[in-house]
């Protein structure tokens, strides 16, 4: 059983595991890759491509924990939390409220 009662309760731990810049950019770049992948898995037709966008996204994200933040990926023990995190977290550098 999870320790987060919801996503709320989950996303300051998320921003804790990412406190390095460079983490956080690698986690931001890793993200805009995929979206790229999934558009061009659409255009061409290929799914084949969402495979590609999967692994840049956790590639780009684990490089940045393993080797920044010296940590263990959330999405170990929260995957769908720290999915949703990514996303966020995502939306947050694009607004400014994080730093990138």
């Amino acid at each position: 059983m999870s320790r987060f009662a919801s996503f709320r309760d989950f996303y300051p731990f998320y921003l804790s595991e990412h406190r390095n810049n460079v983490s956080r950019r690698l986690h931001f770049i890793g993200s805009c890759g995929v979206l790229l992948l999934v558009a061009w898995a659409i255009l061409q037709g290929n799914p084949w491509w969402l495979l590609a966008a999967l692994f840049c996204g956790y590639g780009f994200a684990w490089v940045g924990h393993f080797f920044f933040e010296k940590n263990r990926p959330a999405t170990f023990k929260h995957p769908i939390y720290s999915f949703i995190g990514d996303w966020v977290m995502f939306k947050d550098i694009l607004t400014g409220r994080i730093r990138f």
